[in-house]
């Protein structure tokens, strides 16, 4: 779909006019630009959303090839961009198909020894479409008491680590997204959950693509429901910053 199709020329606003306002109805502001510490280590995890066909062998921090192709890539672009006085080392360590529990698994050398200051970790939509369409025997239950597990064990070894946690999110409409993707919800209240039992900064992902939505249609921003577009991954980052520098800049 073309964007003349859905977005006249006498009304049209640029992605950059539409994202505050985006922002601003899922509960989140613009900031600005706050002081960071002179050294920064900021880990990303995740599944497939953050993975974005980064190459893996690229492992070094703020590696472009390591950082993917979608929103961390933005974010680690824009980071480095605006804090040049700053020492600030970033990973992608999302892998794709990953659910809780496979992050665990790999939990000491994708995370706990990078020592990050910043973690933020988006998951939870292959603990639930996996269990649709990959055989797992997954449930709300698992996810939840799994992700608390690993939340709990970071805190232990990293004390003082700063969460932020994305919202998993399936975006109605989507090639992907059918009617049993209802019990999805589940998924995304465990996580906002566990983002308040552990003082976490969270982002909500899904409000803010269901927002997103009454600008453009969904193959603007994330044509399967689940993977984001460009313009999506776009999205994805400047909520991510803001949440960010509003962390920062308490």
């Amino acid at each position: 779909m073309k964007r003349r199709d859905f977005i006249s020329t006498g009304a049209s606003v640029s992605l950059a006019g539409m994202i505050p306002i985006i922002l601003e109805k899922s509960g989140l502001k613009a900031a600005a630009n706050p002081q960071l510490p002179s050294e920064l280590t900021v880990v990303f995890q995740g599944d497939s959303i953050t993975d974005a066909h980064r190459d893996r062998a690229s492992y070094y921090p703020n590696n472009a090839r390591g950082m993917g192709v979608g929103y961390v890539h933005m974010i680690v672009s824009e980071l480095l961009g605006s804090y040049p006085d700053s020492v600030i080392f970033c990973y992608n360590r999302g892998i794709s198909g990953h659910k809780v529990h496979q992050l665990a698994d790999r939990w000491e050398y994708d995370c706990l020894q990078l020592n990050p200051e910043v973690l933020s970790l988006l998951i939870g939509v292959n603990d639930f479409w996996h269990t649709l369409d990959y055989g797992y025997d997954g449930t709300v239950e698992v996810y939840e008491s799994d992700l608390r597990e690993l939340l709990r064990s970071t805190r232990e070894d990293l004390p003082d680590v700063r969460l932020i946690i994305g919202e998993p999110f399936a975006v109605r409409g989507g090639t992907a997204i059918g009617s049993a993707w209802s019990s999805f919800q589940d998924y995304r209240l465990v996580a906002r959950k566990i983002a308040d039992e552990f003082g976490a900064a969270f982002i909500p992902y899904h409000n803010i693509f269901r927002n997103a939505l009454e600008k453009a249609p969904v193959e603007y921003w994330c044509p399967d429901g689940v993977h984001p577009s460009l313009a999506g991954a776009f999205l994805m980052k400047e909520a991510w910053l803001a949440t960010f520098r509003k962390m920062y800049g308490d």
